[in-house]
């Protein structure tokens, strides 16, 4: 409600004031907005370990299928690249293993370099669990930082630069956690990084 406000004042009112007055409604606006991103975005961390859906048999090319569709503008708008492997079906929660994937994919073409993103998703079957990574050919991450980008409300950028509330990847820790896996980045700075991720092929300790 705020932010509905606040955006119709900045409408109906910004040019008809002064400089200042102008100044003082684009910050607030701005405020608003971000706290409203950062109240969905920790509604949504919440969630993850409080859905009751259990895991059930699901496939993950329709899973990765349905995160591209998800993010197709954005796709189209920075003229990404994505290819995948073939894709193993699993265990797991569908509706979370597709926020999974989407808040990867998403994050390899936020960060992107100067060339157009190129995203890989592919997967290989170890002993118990299933190893799937997501590369991309973005601006890389320094490993010093590689357990804390997946911390809650941990940034290594500034929000002018790369908008965002810092919890996408946490939610994506917490999905992978909840079904008994691990995640973990290999990266080089300036070379882009591959997000890893583990779901066990026969998950015993799903958590609720």
């Amino acid at each position: 409600m705020i932010t509905s406000y606040l955006q119709l004042l900045q409408r109906r009112y910004q040019g008809n004031l002064d400089n200042k007055a102008d100044k003082y409604i684009h910050f607030a606006v701005d405020v608003a907005s971000r706290m409203q991103n950062l109240i969905n975005d920790l509604l949504e961390f919440s969630r993850v370990t409080k859905s009751d859906r259990e895991p059930k048999t699901t496939n993950c090319e329709f899973v990765l299928n349905q995160a591209l569709s998800n993010l197709k503008l954005m796709i189209k708008d920075n003229k990404v690249t994505i290819s995948h492997d073939p894709l193993p079906d699993v265990m797991a929660d569908p509706t979370q293993l597709i926020q999974l994937f989407q808040n990867l994919i998403f994050n390899g073409i936020k960060f992107q370099s100067e060339e157009a993103p190129k995203i890989h998703v592919s997967a290989e079957k170890k002993e118990i669990e299933w190893i799937f990574s997501v590369q991309d050919n973005g601006i890389g991450i320094d490993l010093q930082y590689s357990e804390k980008i997946v911390e809650i409300f941990k940034r290594l950028h500034n929000r002018e630069k790369y908008s965002g509330t810092g919890i996408g990847l946490a939610i994506c820790k917490r999905i992978v956690e909840r079904h008994g896996g691990r995640i973990w980045v290999e990266s080089k700075l300036g070379k882009g990084s591959t997000f890893y991720f583990t779901l066990p092929i026969n998950p015993m300790n799903f958590k609720n």
